[in-house]
């Protein structure tokens, strides 16, 4: 039980750390400060791996590009958790898009199509 709290506070911590970098510390012009936001963190239970799930706004050529951005400055981001967290190990860090994301944005076309072949029907009726 006290393992489940601590690896909760830690992925809190490096939600609140890995938030500050995006907003002002990350150079990389692909990881445009707004466009990215983090949803949520996934630390595993020895706290040695970190998935840092996020949430991109933008086209998927954005989303690609801003993928790319935070994949490139995973070293630098585990370095600075480094020196900046009192932990014996660093965790690695692992960017993955929000999955529901991914689902809204599927369903939303889905609904989109589905709209657009009601109008043509009811245009052919």
């Amino acid at each position: 039980m006290a393992n489940s709290r601590r690896v909760a506070r830690v992925a809190a911590l490096i939600k609140r750390e890995v938030s500050q970098m995006l907003f002002s510390e990350i150079k990389d012009d692909r990881v445009g400060a707004g466009m990215v936001s983090i949803t949520d963190v996934d630390v595993s239970g020895d706290l040695q791996h970190a998935k840092i799930f996020v949430s991109i706004y933008g086209t998927d050529e954005a989303r690609e590009e801003t993928m790319a951005g935070l994949d490139s400055s995973s070293h630098y981001i585990r370095k600075e958790l480094g020196s900046r967290m009192k932990l014996r190990r660093t965790p690695t860090v692992q960017f993955l898009e929000n999955p529901l994301e991914r689902g809204d944005n599927m369903l939303n076309l889905l609904n989109k199509i589905s709209q657009e072949r009601q109008d043509k029907s009811e245009v052919v009726d």
